[in-house]
């Protein structure tokens, strides 16, 4: 394959990937992105693989080939409810890729001119740099949805100074690695001062922030990337790479202003947030009630709205959802779906879900269009949901979510939260709703609970 047949072949799987994330951008077309994403990783794949400068075809076929199969094993194994720690390590994966690339092209360097070498080194510094930024923040950032790690903020004295002077000094070593044209010893200090500074960030930033945090890892994965592109000097690298880390960065904006987070406080490590910890004892007494009482309040409501949570996911009670979400609507009862924009573990998860139990995409709305009509609701089933309907963020100031905008599911005339017990959420904060007059609680396995509604009704 030509160098010119092979510079097309990238153009064109550039065009693929960014029609993918417009793809991805909307539930109807999100089906449609994914395959565009796969052609245009299919096409850049072929063209690497063929191209001229590409050696030892063998052994990267052999890679891949190892690759795909333990990507089709993990992908048929791994649940829903596990796909953000999948994806947090996926981002380690990247991380590592773009420090191992790093080093390569430091002792393997080819011949430049004296510009030139200057402009490789900064790049593989910076390549390294972000890549085990990313390396460890990911697997901290793993550690932490898979439950083997507290969710709550590490918050050791002066962390903020530590941060800063990691930065500093990070910043001295590239000085000094590209005066002297090139240091071994100074690439491994800043290794090892990078794995310890993505170890810190995330370590530092509490569970309520985590989506926000797995989509900014997103992110520092494609910048990996793109530093890795420039390192191999492969173009469809450095634009594949800038697209990922700029709509990882979009993202992460959209959901701290959805959140009221300072974009700035979360990636760095929680600047500028007091933390809190909240006291995980009950505030009140609550109201317990069962399946039939809770299906007979449902057939009395004209409007019933359904807000979600991880809880859903863990237990997998999406489909008998829909199955009570089809009763209610045969019997001309309104039923709707309020999602917060970091319900679950992972941008988006809810959605995916409830599109998976063939819920129907225009009875899903966004949580600024659904809070409005509480007021009107007759009943609200939370499901699974906690820290999103914690009325804590809107009247207490000291709460560790403070200030984060919740679904005002407590206007309601009535409130049904499925729970499997009164333990705090991941945020570790207690929740007063559980305790309002017109709160009930039902309370076990969410699939079970929901089967039961539905057999009553």
């Amino acid at each position: 394959m030509s160098v010119g047949l092979v510079q097309a072949a990238y153009v064109v799987a550039a065009l693929f990937f960014i029609l993918s994330l417009a793809g991805l951008s909307k539930q109807e077309s999100a089906r449609a992105g994914n395959y565009y994403g796969i052609t245009g990783m299919a096409v850049a794949l072929i063209a690497t693989i063929f191209s001229p400068s590409t050696s030892a075809v063998t052994w990267i076929i052999l890679a891949m080939i190892i690759g795909a199969c333990i990507g089709i094993y993990y992908a048929k194994k791994v649940e829903m409810t596990e796909m953000p720690e999948l994806v947090a390590m996926l981002h380690s994966f990247v991380g590592a890729a773009a420090v191992l690339v790093g080093y390569n092209s430091y002792l393997h360097a080819p011949v430049m001119t004296p510009v030139e070498h200057t402009i490789h080194l900064v790049e593989i510094f910076l390549g390294i740099f972000i890549g085990a930024v990313t390396l460890t923040g990911s697997v901290v950032a793993f550690a932490k949805l898979r439950g083997l790690v507290p969710s709550k903020p590490m918050n050791i004295p002066h962390k903020h100074k530590w941060n800063l002077a990691a930065v500093v000094v990070s910043v001295l070593l590239l000085i000094r690695f590209v005066d002297v044209g090139g240091s071994v010893s100074a690439l491994l200090v800043m290794t090892i001062i990078a794995l310890v500074f993505g170890y810190h960030l995330v370590a530092s930033i509490g569970g309520a922030d985590m989506p926000v945090v797995v989509s900014m890892l997103n992110s520092y994965s494609g910048w990996a990337a793109a530093a890795a592109g420039f390192m191999l000097a492969n173009d469809l690298l450095i634009v594949t790479g800038a697209l990922v880390g700029s709509s990882g960065a979009i993202l992460s904006y959209i959901m701290c202003k959805a959140m009221n987070r300072s974009f700035v406080s979360v990636i760095a490590g929680g600047f500028g947030q007091e933390v809190s910890l909240d006291s995980d004892e009950e505030v009140g007494e609550y109201r317990e009630t069962n399946a039939e009482d809770v299906a007979d309040m449902l057939k009395t409501s004209k409007s019933v709205v359904i807000t979600p949570g991880y809880g859903m996911a863990v237990a997998q009670a999406q489909y008998p959802v829909h199955e009570i979400t089809e009763k209610l609507r045969n019997q001309g009862i309104d039923v709707r779906f309020g999602i917060h924009p970091v319900a679950g573990r992972l941008p988006g998860h809810m959605n995916v879900l409830l599109a998976e139990a063939k819920v129907p995409y225009d009875v899903v709305l966004e949580m600024d269009e659904i809070n409005d009509d509480f007021t009107e609701t007759d009943t609200v089933l939370v499901i699974g949901a906690n820290d999103t309907v914690n009325p804590a963020a809107q009247e207490d100031p000291t709460s560790p979510i403070a200030g984060m905008p919740v679904l005002e599911v407590w206007n309601a005339h009535n409130v049904i939260v499925f729970k499997r017990s009164m333990n705090t959420g991941y945020a570790g904060v207690q929740n007063p709703l559980f305790f309002k007059d017109n709160t009930h609680m039902l309370f076990g396995d969410a699939k079970d609970s929901v089967d039961a509604i539905a057999k009553a009704l």
